[in-house]
């Protein structure tokens, strides 16, 4: 059974966080460097962008974990290290000051950065902010880590959840950062996750890899594939459970677990996308393949004119046809049914490919909640998928028309 709580990066046994403005972001209100700490070294593992464009820490972090063990996550939020001269000299670097300020081997850091792309990042305020990030870890600093990691983001995104694993109550959580230049081909912008259940280096990259197919590589707020996208996990395995080595109940269970907090993670991006005002989610059914499935509800999700359309609670079903039309995916469209649903009630759209008649003002009514389901049947299929997004508004265009400034 699987038993939401609270506590996120820190809800696992042996783990503190902390997060402060050091200095890189003009906004002294945010907080711009985050640190997570584990009490012993724990198995490792990640999933990275594909973008041929990447972030410098991204490479050090690869080498860093290529043991398949960490100890620390230091990430700063303002300015994303990538496309600069100095940039792997800069994230060793941060990796030098963490494992000097907690008595680690340098190795053992993972980095990451996250902001404006091609601007140098300065490692002095780094420097002189580390004494005080470091000497603030503690369990209560969960929330503090969550909110250093934003940068365009309205909210910090942290969950958690209990589970049994061999008799041995474990706990997995994690927070995300993701607002824009989401649409991730392996994980999504910067998510961080902890475990106490011990599983092995291997079969934690199994599930980790196995898992992002089915939620962060099925949420899109705008595209764009970002150059410092990265998820990843560490099991210190102090919930003292049986190792987790092979396939199992317990990969089962410990899938579960992971299953539900990328699942809220997702959710919470989605949401929370630039300017958006409604979390939408394209459940798709009765496909032939797992592959169709996928296809068809990434591209309702995607498409900028079903976006719009969305924000202006406009029941417009015509440009569900028109994305699943163009997605590529192997669709008989005279079997294609449509349903909006949100908390006020469920509408039929589309039913064998055409229009049904239908009360615009109900419709209206359904589509102007904040958060609205897309259901859109294929046919006879068993394959089903889900993914994620929000509407495209005016305040996307204007977020990103000055980004930098």
């Amino acid at each position: 059974m699987i038993k939401m709580i609270d506590g996120g990066i820190c809800a696992a046994k042996g783990f503190v966080a902390n997060g402060i403005h050091c200095g890189i972001r003009k906004n002294q209100t945010k907080r711009d460097l985050a640190l997570i700490v584990s009490e012993k070294k724990a198995n490792a593992a990640a999933v990275y962008t594909t973008n041929l464009v990447t972030g410098a820490p991204l490479s050090v972090t690869k080498k860093h974990i290529a043991d398949g063990t960490a100890q620390a996550i230091i990430c700063n939020s303002g300015n994303a290290n990538t496309c600069n001269a100095n940039g792997i000299e800069i994230a060793e670097k941060m990796s030098l000051l963490v494992a000097n300020q907690i008595k680690i081997a340098p190795e053992d850091v993972v980095v990451a950065s996250t902001g404006v792309i091609g601007q140098p990042l300065d490692i002095t305020p780094i420097a002189n902010g580390l004494p005080e990030l470091a000497s603030g870890l503690s369990v209560e600093g969960a929330e503090f880590a969550a909110q250093a990691i934003l940068t365009t983001d309205t909210v910090a995104k942290e969950v958690a959840v209990e589970f049994t694993v061999g008799g041995k109550t474990c706990r997995l959580g994690g927070i995300a950062k993701g607002s824009g230049m989401i649409h991730p081909n392996m994980a999504t912008m910067l998510v961080f996750l902890t475990t106490d259940a011990a599983i092995s280096p291997a079969m934690l990259q199994k599930a980790l890899s196995g898992d992002i197919k089915d939620t962060f590589n099925m949420v899109s707020i705008d595209g764009d594939t970002s150059t410092n996208d990265m998820v990843v996990v560490l099991a210190n395995g102090m919930a003292e459970n049986d190792e987790i080595t092979a396939e199992g109940d317990d990969f089962n269970e410990f899938m579960k677990a992971l299953n539900t907090v990328t699942v809220s993670l997702c959710r919470m991006i989605a949401g929370d996308g630039e300017g958006a005002t409604k979390l939408l989610e394209c459940k798709v059914s009765g496909a032939d393949t797992l592959e169709a499935a996928k296809t068809v509800a990434k591209s309702v999700i995607c498409s900028s004119l079903l976006k719009a359309a969305m924000f202006g609670a406009d029941a417009n079903w015509g440009r569900v046809l028109c994305a699943i039309g163009y997605s590529g995916a192997k669709v008989d469209i005279n079997k294609v049914g449509v349903f909006f649903r949100s908390a006020k009630g469920t509408i039929e759209v589309c039913r064998d490919g055409a229009g049904v008649e239908f009360s615009e003002e109900i419709a209206k009514e359904i589509l102007l909640e904040n958060e609205i389901e897309i259901l859109v049947t294929l046919g006879d299929g068993k394959y089903e998928s889900c993914a994620w997004g929000c509407d495209l508004t005016y305040d996307y265009v204007k977020i990103n028309g000055d980004y930098r400034t």
